[in-house]
């Protein structure tokens, strides 16, 4: 709402003063609004007329506005679980309870439930794979094939996450419900 009220309010080379006057309203609440104040009902109505808009187009701005740097962040470290056993849970998960912003923070529940799944599945399956490749009569070791698959799954989810919060933030791939 701040970027969308004072980018228009500049479009049309109007001061707060300015706005304030022709909204009706005291020059401290657009300068609440400007920093971040979300208005509702009147206010709102005041100031999208004032500037020559709809309600909905501000409302609408603020939430494409959503800063999800946090989120990317996140995603990111996720990828300490290639280097560190439960690392793409664990620094994650530090980092999404860190975070203040609940949009962020959901974005973040969501990364580290996806992440505790694979973690969960490269654990048991690297257990079972020195019976089955016994039982199969194997001489290539089949931790390794689970172990590039993983990484492979690892890595793919993290980019495609990482491209989905870069274009609308929002994840690429998660879970129907979060378990955390």
């Amino acid at each position: 709402m701040k970027n969308t009220v004072k980018t228009l309010r500049e479009k049309k080379n109007m001061t707060q003063t300015e706005l304030a006057e022709k909204s009706g309203l005291s020059l401290r609440t657009v300068q609440r609004i400007e920093a971040g104040s979300i208005p509702k009902g009147f206010t709102l109505k005041a100031v999208a007329r004032a500037l020559e808009t709809e309600p909905e187009d501000l409302i609408a701005a603020n939430e494409e506005n959503t800063n999800v740097d946090r989120a990317k962040l996140i995603n990111l470290v996720a990828l300490a679980g290639l280097i560190i056993p439960f690392g793409g849970v664990i620094f994650p998960l530090i980092l999404t309870y860190k975070t203040k912003d609940p949009v962020n923070k959901e974005l973040g529940k969501n990364i580290v439930s996806i992440q505790i799944i694979l973690a969960g599945i490269v654990s048991v399956l690297m257990i079972i794979s020195p019976f089955i490749q016994k039982a199969l009569s194997l001489k290539t070791p089949l931790f390794l094939i689970f172990l590039i698959a993983f990484i492979s799954v690892k890595l793919l989810i993290i980019v495609k996450n990482g491209i989905g919060l870069n274009k609308n933030g929002d994840l690429y791939i998660k879970l129907k419900t979060s378990f955390l």
